[in-house]
């Protein structure tokens, strides 16, 4: 067998005999197979070890570490029986070090990207509290960038590549790129200001200023925003529309506005009519459901042949079902009130109104 063309490569190399050959195969099929079984079960029992001493996180790592740890051995295995089999340190020579150092390098970060990536898909178990923190998937995601990013610095390094020039490149490139993919980095930016201001969080109910878009948060990622509205089904809002315009987290609302508007004729009497409204303020008050400080019952416009009254008050709940429900109790009772004042609508001009309105 003629290794003399690999002298370029290893100087002084030797040429095997087919013994050594099959010996270092041997080497080599004992090492995966120690490093599959044996080493593999080590590893997990390891894993075990630190789960029942209530090590999740360690746990975590030395799980997602294990391929690393097994590549990075088989590394050393091979390179110890290449040395045997040509009788030349690896390492002797740059150009086999670089080569096997960056391996090392390759498969010590590859770990590293590993243990972000699994945390990534479960960023939950990374939250200090117990709600699931927005924030924590976008620091993941640029962590395992800037693993990759390092990982290739240092292995460029290792060969001794010119950095300078390639930096300056990247930085000409990386501006020119910018400005084609400025509204994507809006998206991005806009997800990070989602992130660190946290005006919603996944589940919230929310809704634009010009209702336009309005439901539950169903996922925060770096670009977009999912949001379940109740007619279009699944909508993906990019997350600049959301931060440049007034948002309502309607989820985080402690009480309900309720507000009517009702017509009444202007030939009830004014004594009537006061005692009309001062008996719904009343009905309001004592509903158990209703918030006391303000409540307004009053006549705030008038026309021709008509008083228009204001009816308004605030529900102690954020359930849509339950403001609903008080709402229909306080209109039954103002039905009541007026058909036992004889209380009379004036209809055509508050249908005529309102049409006006809208």
């Amino acid at each position: 067998m003629d290794f003399s063309k690999w002298e370029w490569l290893l100087p002084n190399i030797q040429t095997p005999t087919w013994m050594e050959v099959l010996v270092v195969i041997g080497i080599c099929l004992i090492g995966w197979l120690f490093q599959h079984y044996l080493l593999k079960r080590i590893i997990s029992r390891c894993v075990e070890f630190l789960k029942q001493r209530s090590q999740q996180f360690y746990a975590i790592v030395l799980a997602q570490f294990s391929k690393a740890i097994r590549y990075e051995f088989m590394t050393v295995v091979v390179v110890i029986s290449l040395t045997l089999l040509f009788k030349q340190n690896f390492f002797t020579h740059k150009s086999t070090e670089s080569f096997v150092l960056s391996l090392m390098v390759f498969f010590a970060f590859k770990g590293v990207y590993d243990v972000l990536h699994y945390y990534t898909k479960q960023p939950v178990l990374l939250s200090i509290d117990e709600e699931q923190n927005v924030l924590m998937p976008f620091f993941l995601r640029i962590g395992k960038v800037i693993v990759m990013m390092l990982a290739m610095f240092t292995i460029a390094s290792l060969w001794k590549f010119n950095l300078n020039g390639f930096l300056t490149g990247i930085g000409l490139t990386g501006v020119a790129i910018a400005f084609g993919i400025r509204d994507t980095l809006a998206h991005v930016f806009g997800g990070m200001s989602v992130a660190l201001d946290k005006p919603f969080q996944i589940g919230d109910w929310v809704a634009t200023e010009d209702q336009k878009i309005e439901g539950t948060v169903e996922d925060i990622n770096l670009r977009s925003t999912l949001i379940q509205t109740g007619d279009k089904g699944l909508v993906y809002v990019p997350n600049s529309y959301l931060v440049n315009r007034p948002l309502y987290n309607l989820s985080k609302r402690e009480k309900r506005k309720c507000e009517q508007y009702l017509f009444v004729s202007a030939d009830n009497e004014e004594a009537n009519l006061r005692s009309a409204l001062s008996e719904i303020h009343e009905q309001i008050y004592l509903h158990a459901q209703t918030e006391k400080d303000i409540i307004h019952v009053f006549i705030d416009e008038i026309h021709p042949t008509s008083y228009r009254v204001l009816i308004r008050f605030f529900v102690a709940t954020n359930d849509t079902g339950d403001t609903l429900s008080v709402r229909q109790d306080i209109l039954f009772a103002i039905r009541q009130i007026f058909e036992e004042r004889y209380i009379v609508f004036d209809e055509q001009l508050g249908d005529y109104l309102l049409r006006k309105e809208k």
